[in-house]
């Protein structure tokens, strides 16, 4: 289930992922059918366009300045901030200053 990072290892997670000019980057630590788990960077004025997932998402900031459209509502989050983006509602994430996020995607059981 866990991937690219290492087990029973005490870990800085915005250290794990560096910025990339003009890109938006992801690793994935673990992937299942209840749950995803995925560290992101987002170089400034980057975006990942609206879209709506069937879990319900979790962003932490771990580094950085974020705006996260969830609906028609504008958030503005900071390091250490968290939102949780919920399952079927249209969400966006654009990078005002360069950041780092933790993603944790939960599914509903089938």
């Amino acid at each position: 289930m866990y991937k690219n990072i290492e087990l029973s290892t005490v870990k800085k997670l915005a250290s794990e992922m560096m910025y990339q000019d003009h890109q938006v980057s992801s690793k994935t630590i673990a992937q299942n059918k209840y749950v995803s788990i995925t560290l992101f960077s987002f170089d400034k004025n980057e975006e990942i366009s609206a879209h709506k997932s069937r879990g319900d998402a979790m962003v932490t900031i771990l580094d950085g300045e974020a705006e996260i459209m969830i609906g028609d509502t504008k958030y503005h989050l900071n390091k250490d901030e968290t939102i949780i983006m919920p399952a079927g509602i249209p969400h966006a994430l654009f990078a005002i200053e360069r950041f780092k996020m933790i993603l944790t995607v939960v599914f509903p059981v089938e």
